[in-house]
């Protein structure tokens, strides 16, 4: 074994990626706890003293003195909680870093907890939810009212960052942190209606979360105001109830059934975010549609991937630095102060204009 221990040795040793030893030793990215603890204890066997965080749980590493001075909440974390792995592809993982960091100089460190299906199912929580450690509770991808408003009743200070579908006569006890999602996207489509475009579809299962509603909605009511009130004919927006959607067709056969079905397409697509925007290309291009040649694509997130589809998608940026540091003031906040009114936080957007969308 080598004097001087790497990053690389530790990944070897494991069978993991260099990637994941980093964002465990660094304290970074997005791991589930137990592969994060197994990294630490292997780096800890074989050597490794370049750590730059602790966990109460990892002893002999240094801990920050902010910690240190958070006299009864070394145990206390803010636990990540999830209906699906949030890759590096999801908006989440640049605002989970900089979320992290600024808990961190509260004291607090944060883990993530996976729910399955039958958790949702049965609302209940993971069995490594340990009440007595937890000081809030941060949510991303749960979109099961129900499940939802059983967490509201935990009595513990909670944020989601995008919610279900919420109804006005059963609000969700919660503080609540959304991407802006009205201006970046109505832009676009004020922008495509100035270059002459008249008419328009809307792409994606609307009631899948409160921000796919509100896309929807902003794109209603910004061709509506501009003269041109939305044809549903062009619009895919099919329900989790739908048949075809519950048996588990690919989404993907779901888009070219239903354009098949169209006796045109209309001029413009806005797609609920960038991965239903490039099912959406993938289908065109199998049927031998040219964007944009033959029809506009825009989506939302300004995912990576969007940077490398071919032609690259137009969308909207979500600022993922602001939300972090906003989801930290709200849940810290709301740990200091439970009796404050529930909030609701929305943050900046910005059009990303691409080739996706040339009229030229």
């Amino acid at each position: 074994m080598p004097n001087r221990i790497t990053t690389q040795d530790i990944a070897d040793a494991l069978g993991v990626s260099r990637n994941t030893v980093s964002k465990a030793i660094n304290n970074s990215g997005i791991l589930s706890e137990a592969t994060r603890q197994k990294v630490i204890e292997k780096a800890k066997e074989m050597g490794y003293r370049q750590f730059s965080w602790i966990t109460t749980s990892s002893p002999n590493i240094r801990t920050s003195e902010t910690h240190e001075k958070k006299a009864g909440l070394q145990e206390k974390k803010i636990i990540l909680l999830s209906s699906c792995f949030l890759n590096d592809s999801h908006f989440s993982s640049p605002l989970l870093d900089k979320f992290k960091s600024e808990i961190a100089k509260a004291g607090y460190t944060m883990q993530l907890e996976l729910l399955s299906d039958e958790d949702i199912k049965n609302k209940t929580l993971p069995i490594q939810f340990n009440r007595d450690q937890v000081a809030g509770i941060i949510c991303f991808e749960i979109f099961d009212p129900e499940y939802a408003y059983m967490l509201c009743d935990q009595n513990i200070p909670i944020l989601f960052v995008d919610t279900p579908v919420l109804s006005p006569a059963k609000p969700l006890n919660a503080d609540r942190l959304y991407m802006e999602n009205q201006t970046g996207l109505g832009a676009i489509i004020q922008s495509l209606v100035n270059k002459g475009k008249k008419t328009f579809g809307f792409v994606g299962e609307i009631h899948h979360c409160q921000s796919f509603m509100e896309r929807y909605l902003t794109f209603r009511n910004t061709l509506e105001l501009a003269g041109y009130p939305a044809d549903l004919q062009y619009s895919l927006t099919a329900h989790h109830s739908d048949p075809s959607r519950r048996s588990g067709v690919d989404y993907r056969v779901y888009l070219s059934e239903q354009i098949e079905k169209m006796n045109q397409l209309p001029e413009v697509f806005i797609c609920a975010n960038d991965f239903v925007a490039f099912d959406l290309i993938n289908v065109l291009h199998s049927r031998g549609y040219c964007v944009p040649g033959d029809v506009l694509v825009a989506g939302f997130d300004d995912s990576p991937e969007s940077k490398l589809i071919s032609p690259n998608l137009t969308s909207v940026h979500i600022h993922t630095q602001i939300m972090g540091f906003s989801a930290a003031d709200l849940i810290l906040s709301r740990i200091d102060n439970p009796f404050l009114n529930y909030r609701t936080v929305y943050t900046e957007t910005t059009p990303v204009w691409r080739e996706s969308t040339d009229t030229d």
